[in-house]
């Protein structure tokens, strides 16, 4: 038996197809195309399970695709701008953008990427994803940068991109200004304390979960319908420990029987606090930094989470509490740090999408989504925005907006599309009205104003020669709300098209029931799979999971993927020990038929299920044949037509297990690159003459003479076959044991075409009629 020395193979391979360009995009083929959007994943040092995963999946469609005929054009791409590789750059040299001077981080962040970026890539590369790595961009190149530059000064002039100050949310760990898309709700434990205010000498008590915002406090609200407070209406509320006024206003927002059904308005506390304000006209009173510090009084310096236990110490000592209890609420975060989100008025730039809520949905609802019911995520984000995108970050690191403002006439500039890709940074413009020199944009887009033009930018490496609506895209489900919801929004508003025909979600990988992190320490790094067990075998995982399901790790399900490439190694090379290959079809025997007819119905279901996008059922499928049809059946039932057979029937066994071996290579191919390719080259390819598997036709129905009750006798027989081995491993014989077998008259009918097949494998001497029974001699 074969010893599977898989790092070899991988190696062997890799370069093999990498030197023959056996995955490269033909831009001159008279093929049809079938175009992949793929995901440029963060740059974060190294692939993750979840890309190991998800890019499998991905790839089982393009490796299909290209086996069906199609020129694939599938890039790759890294997202390398904003936030993300800013806090790893920081990490990873222990620094602080915030500390450096501009200049010096982005070089430092470049410097960084150049070190990291290929060893990231490599990743994607010994997990076997077919991509074209030549047709590569990164979203911090040149390219890139002129194109997201580009996509913004045409919304900019179609008055579809502003800027406007006001309140928007802002993450004080990072920051800078997030988007409603980057929010993540998190569950915590906080005290709700009810405070005691003033209204006419009297106490008015008022409960929140926010003390440290008294001091930003400028009104407090009453249900017009709360009968309790009627005549405060119009008066004035003193807040406790800082013995201002603010007045008392009628509003609904604040619900009767929600805590002492008096609401504090502060700003801001929430997106509420900062509609309330702007509804009734009030001046707000900041008292948060940027750096989510307090700027009022004995509490100035003091973090959020320190000003809140401040003062709750402050007003229990004054006796101003009533009531504390401890609750649990959920709470806006950052998704990229986890911190609580602050609403911070900043001059921000925004792309208008509230009012056309209604034909994103409608350019959503054109793309088909694989599984289906992940359209409702999508639908569901479209309905839940209450805020325009915002596409600003106040950060050191990404693609520099291409603006200038006057601060005399308020007039913006926007660079030229001659200039692209520019840094107003580095550049000077004179505001054409007053003639003076305007304030250049400091802020840099946020990495979704860019990678919402995927498309754009990888056709624009190949020549333009892609057009929308691509083939394909795949990705998570976690990123519906941003990557795939931005990308059609851009498509629409440039193009007025959607970005894809198709729209794969895959799920996540799970570790115990539980989504994986690196702060609980609960993940499992694909690079150690890798070199436990095997490329193959962690995409023979990936492809067990249902498109769209959340996949429990489990190291088992990984050991068996190598247990099938060592199988169906072990096996191809036992075959091909005394098979000998004949290219015309012979005339087959009426066993060989039979199995072949199972043959075929294993190709059309897995054809037809990867034209559903159904991998894991084509796999299924293509696995059960490999182990049980081919390998515990077939070939037991035809080794001794092959070894002692007329050369009749030695002819047709040979042509049968040849093509079976090669259909079933190919069925595999799309889950198991490495190994197939390894028994293709040494068994296959010298009659077959193409340089790879991964560039051979998918496998086609194999003409025979089918039968109606072809899977009915198939059934049958192996059911006979399987009771044989019962009753001699009940009876301790070996399988070799002669035995006399009886039969029903109607299973002996059945089978009467295949009977000395039968009486071969079963080791029988004689077939007769009359109920089951196997009596060894």
């Amino acid at each position: 038996m074969a010893d599977l020395d898989f790092k070899a193979i991988e190696q062997k391979w890799r370069e093999y197809w990498e030197k023959h360009k056996i995955y490269s995009f033909d831009p001159k083929s008279k093929k049809k195309i079938y175009s992949i959007d793929t995901p440029p994943p963060t740059v974060s040092g190294e692939m993750h399970i979840g890309h190991a995963f998800m890019y499998s999946q991905m790839d089982f469609m393009a490796r299909f695709m290209r086996m069906r005929g199609f020129n694939i054009f599938y890039p790759f791409g890294t997202d390398d701008n904003g936030l993300p590789t800013e806090r790893l750059v920081e990490k990873l040299n222990n620094v602080k953008s915030k500390s450096m001077e501009r200049g010096a981080f982005i070089e430092l962040c470049l410097e960084t990427l150049k070190k990291i970026t290929p060893k990231f890539i490599q990743d994607w590369k010994n997990m076997a994803i077919s991509c074209d790595y030549e047709i590569y961009y990164s979203t911090i190149d040149k390219n890139s940068q002129k194109l997201s530059q580009k996509s913004f000064i045409d919304l900019f002039n179609t008055k579809k991109a502003y800027k406007k100050e006001f309140p928007t949310l802002w993450c004080p760990e990072c920051q800078t200004s997030i988007a409603q898309a980057e929010l993540e709700d998190k569950e915590q434990s906080t005290l709700f304390s009810t405070l005691k205010f003033k209204a006419e000498g009297k106490d008015l008590l008022i409960a929140t979960t926010r003390p440290e915002l008294l001091p930003a406090c400028v009104a407090v609200f009453v249900n017009p319908q709360d009968k309790r407070y009627k005549k405060l209406v119009g008066k004035k509320a003193t807040v406790p420990l800082f013995n201002f006024e603010v007045p008392i206003i009628e509003d609904e927002s604040a619900q009767i029987d929600k805590g002492t059904g008096v609401l504090m308005i502060c700003s801001y506390g929430d997106k509420f606090d900062a509609e309330a304000i702007n509804r009734h006209k009030l001046t707000p009173k900041i008292i948060l930094e940027k750096d989510g510090t307090l700027t009022y009084g004995d509490y100035k310096g003091l973090r959020i989470k320190a000003a809140r236990k401040k003062i709750l110490e402050d007003l229990k000592a004054a006796d101003l509490i009533t009531e504390q209890k401890q609750i649990t609420n959920a709470v806006n975060t950052h998704d990229k740090c986890g911190t609580p989100v602050e609403f911070l008025p900043t001059a921000q730039w925004f792309i208008k999408i509230l009012d056309i809520k209604d034909k994103l949905l409608s350019q959503g609802k054109k793309v088909i989504w694989r599984p289906e019911f992940m359209f409702k995520r999508y639908e569901n984000w479209t309905n839940g925005l209450e805020w325009d995108w915002n596409i600003s970050r106040d950060r050191h690191f990404g693609i520099p907006i291409p603006a200038w403002e006057c601060k005399k006439c308020g007039n913006i500039i926007v660079a030229e599309e001659k200039e692209l890709p520019i840094d107003p940074m580095k550049s000077k413009k004179k505001c054409p009205k007053c003639k003076i020199d305007t304030e250049p944009e400091s802020k840099v887009f946020d990495t979704w104003q860019t990678s919402s033009i995927s498309p754009t930018i990888a056709s624009s490496i190949a020549d333009n020669k892609i057009k929308e609506p691509y083939s394909l895209r795949c990705n998570a489900h976690d990123i519906i709300r941003t990557w795939d919801f931005y990308t059609i929004t851009k498509s629409y508003m440039h193009n007025n098209v959607i970005p894809w025909e198709n729209m794969m979600v895959s799920g996540f990988v799970t570790l115990g029931g539980e989504k994986m992190s690196k702060s609980k320490g609960n993940i499992v790094r694909p690079q150690e799979i890798l070199e436990k067990y095997g490329a193959d075998a962690i995409r023979y995982w990936a492809a067990s999971s249902k498109l769209g399901e959340d996949i429990d790790y489990q190291e088992k399900d990984v050991i068996t993927g190598k247990k099938f490439a060592t199988k169906i190694l072990n096996a191809t090379n036992f075959v091909f020990i005394n098979l000998k290959y004949q290219a015309k079809q012979p005339k087959l025997t009426a066993l060989d038929n039979l199995f072949l007819s199972q043959l075929n119905k294993t190709i059309k279901i897995a054809t037809e299920s990867f034209e559903e996008y159904n991998y894991s059922r084509a796999k299924l499928e293509s696995d059960f044949f490999f182990w049980k049809t081919l390998c515990d059946n077939y070939l037991e039932i035809v080794k001794n037509r092959v070894y002692q057979g007329t050369e009749e029937e030695k002819a047709s066994a040979n042509w049968t297990l040849y093509q079976s071996l090669l259909a079933t290579l190919k069925l595999m191919a799309p889950f198991t690159p490495y190994i197939v390719e390894e028994i293709y080259q040494t068994h296959f390819k010298q009659h077959e003459s193409i340089p790879s598997i991964h560039n051979e036709s998918w496998p086609e129905e194999i003409k025979i003479k089918a039968g109606k009750d072809d899977d009915k006798t198939w059934a049958v027989l192996i059911e006979t076959l399987t009771l044989v081995r019962q009753k001699k491993s009940e009876a301790k014989k070996s399988m070799k044991a002669e035995i006399l077998l009886t039969l029903p008259k109607e299973t002996i009918s059945l089978l009467s075409p295949f009977l000395e097949d039968l009486k071969s494998v079963t080791t029988s001497k004689e077939i007769k009629p009359g109920s089951f029974n196997v009596e060894f001699l």
